[in-house]
């Protein structure tokens, strides 16, 4: 016979997983609804209400994704890049490379800036794609590469998107 596990409590350090509050661990132990459940529906609404609140939005599409960050990576590719768009990828580690195999699965065409593991993405490099790909629709980069510790300057690397009129797709996970 198998016994019950009984996780140890540990104090979780890094990026994921982390310690669980225990008005959550209580609130999860509550009964579950379905997705179709009028009171889910319901609760759906006022959550995608504050979302729109706190990303200052008015688009009634504003809506969690319940899934890990790599899923919502992917669907901000899927969602922005069609075949043939170009976009410049920030390469510094694993979750670069993540966003590299997105912008191949979607049809972009990638336009690598690579950076040392470890380092930040280097502003300059970036400016120089976007001048040698003024086409390039979209830059793509991660603020915080959970692989290395590695922080990028996303305000730099933001206005320098916006100044050659490109959307930016960045990793916030960590």
């Amino acid at each position: 016979m198998t016994a019950s596990f009984i996780p140890p409590k540990r104090v979780l350090m890094g990026p994921g997983p982390s310690d669980v509050p225990q008005r959550i661990l209580d609130a999860m132990a509550r009964p579950t609804i379905g997705h179709l459940d009028p009171a889910f529906v319901e609760l759906m609404e006022q959550i995608k209400s504050m979302l729109r609140m706190a990303f200052q939005t008015e688009n009634a599409l504003t809506f969690p994704v319940s899934a890990p960050g790599s899923a919502g990576m992917e669907m901000c590719f899927v969602n922005l890049v069609e075949p043939g768009d170009k976009v410049i990828v920030c390469k510094n580690g694993v979750f670069g490379g993540r966003m590299l195999e997105n912008v191949k699965r979607t049809g972009g065409v990638p336009v690598v800036v690579e950076d040392a593991w470890g380092a930040p993405v280097d502003p300059q490099k970036v400016r120089d794609a976007f001048k040698a790909n003024p086409d390039a629709k979209v830059l793509a980069f991660v603020h915080a590469e959970t692989s290395t510790g590695a922080q990028s300057d996303a305000e730099t690397l933001g206005k320098i998107a916006q100044e050659f009129g490109a959307l930016t797709i960045m990793d916030c996970v960590t």
